[in-house]
């Protein structure tokens, strides 16, 4: 693995940018680690809510291997996602751990494998699996930059888990908004039509939605919906400029 091999922040922009999405982005660092190390095979394992699932592959290896791994619940691609450690394998002829995995990647023609940690201690951990058929692929292998095509497949995974997070939460702030303004504007309602105070008015609403076992936020929606002949609605979000 050569240094004219080596990828470095100008590639992953580059990448980024004629990439249309986090799939995407990672197929091409997948393609990129089985370049780089010269594999037979190479997968990225990604692990939510306990379920590992490879998302991209390259070559023709890594699916089969990765699924005996799921399978049995123990090798070294899990191993890697668990831990966050890099987990090398020389030979696994010579492996003992793992139950029949080793035998089935020999089976397989692949007597080495090198993991790489993704996101490590995260609730979607991964790991980046190259899978070699000659013993002692990556004893001496320089893997700096397998190593940073890992450390880009962490960055991007948690920007999107960050975006999606925050989708998460304006939508959710954005359900609270249109509930507190329904209530809002029932309450007005009732403030004009009995001429008493908000508590007063709150007090009613409630009261009837107790009577009725219909939520606050419906009974107010109904009451608006009835009046105007049209649903309420509520401001919408708006980005700060």
């Amino acid at each position: 693995m050569s240094a004219d091999h080596a990828y470095d922040g100008n590639h992953i922009t580059q990448w980024l940018l004629e990439t249309e999405s986090l799939e995407d982005f990672l197929q091409t660092l997948a393609d990129a680690a089985l370049e780089l190390s010269r594999a037979q095979g190479a997968g990225l394992t990604l692990q939510r809510d306990g379920r590992p699932l490879t998302v991209v592959s390259s070559g023709t290896v890594a699916p089969q291997l990765d699924e005996k791994q799921y399978g049995q619940d123990d090798g070294p691609c899990l191993q890697s996602l668990r831990t966050g450690k890099e987990l090398l394998v020389n030979d696994m002829l010579a492996e003992t751990r793992w139950g029949d995995y080793p035998a089935y990647a020999v089976a397989c023609g692949m007597r080495s494998s090198l993991s790489l940690p993704i996101a490590a201690r995260t609730h979607t951990s991964g790991a980046l699996n190259l899978y070699a058929a000659p013993p002692e692929a990556y004893e001496q292998a320089d893997l700096t930059s397998l190593r940073s095509l890992a450390a880009q497949a962490t960055g991007a995974i948690a920007l999107a888990q960050r975006i999606t997070d925050t989708e998460d939460f304006v939508s959710q702030l954005q359900d609270a908004m249109t509930h507190r303004s329904v209530i809002d504007q029932a309450l007005g309602v009732i403030m004009g039509q009995r001429r008493c105070t908000a508590e007063e008015a709150f007090g009613i609403l409630r009261s009837a939605s107790q009577h009725r076992n219909v939520k606050l936020r419906n009974l107010c929606t109904e009451l608006i919906t009835n009046l105007t002949g049209q649903p309420p609605t509520a401001p919408e979000l708006r980005p700060h400029r």
